[in-house]
C-alpha cells in the first residue's frame, strides 16, 4: 500500500463537475494498493496518518497530529502510485491490486480512518477526478507499507 499523504489549508474534488468532496484544512490522502495487501497494510498505514505529528504547534515546530489539531481528510483512489517506468515512456500498472479488491481496501481504509474520529471526504473509486487545493507548507509524505 502506498499513500501520498499532503498537508492542506482546503481541498476539494470535482466529478463532472460538481464537488464530490471537500475539507477545510487537514490532509489530501492519495492512496494506491498492491496485489496481496489487505487489512494489515491497511491498520498500519491509518495509525501512521492520524498519529503523524507534522501540524504546527504554538512555537512553530511540527509537533501536532491530525487528530490534535480536529483536521480533516480528503482521500483520493490513487491506482498510479503503482506505475512501472522502467521499460519505454508508456508506465505499466501491473504492479496496482486488481481494481475490485482495491476499490474495497479503498472503502475499508476510509472506514477505518473514520473510526479514529476523522471526517474523512472521499472521490470516487475509478472516476476521472479533478483534484485541488492549497498545499500547506509545503509538507509532503510518502507511507509505503512495503518498507516500514
Amino acid at each position: 500500500m502506498r499513500t501520498v499523504l499532503q498537508r492542506a489549508k482546503d481541498a476539494q474534488v470535482e466529478i463532472d463537475g460538481k464537488v464530490n468532496g471537500k475539507i477545510d484544512h487537514g490532509l489530501v490522502l492519495l492512496v494506491g494498493f498492491e496485489e496481496g495487501d489487505g487489512q494489515e497494510e491497511i491498520d498500519y498505514t491509518v495509525r501512521k496518518i492520524v498519529n503523524c505529528r507534522i501540524f504546527s504547534d504554538e512555537n512553530g515546530k511540527m509537533n501536532l497530529s491530525l487528530k490534535q489539531i480536529g483536521g480533516q481528510i480528503l482521500s483520493v483512489s490513487q491506482f498510479t502510485l503503482y506505475a512501472d517506468t522502467k521499460k519505454g515512456n508508456r508506465p505499466s500498472f501491473t504492479d496496482a491490486q486488481n481494481p475490485n479488491e482495491a476499490s474495497k481496501n479503498y472503502d475499508r481504509f476510509n472506514e477505518k480512518l473514520r473510526e479514529e474520529g476523522v471526517i474523512v471526504e472521499t472521490g470516487v473509486f475509478g472516476a476521472d477526478m479533478k483534484v485541488s487545493f492549497t498545499n500547506d507548507g509545503p509538507v509532503t509524505i510518502i507511507f509505503d507499507t512495503d518498507n516500514k
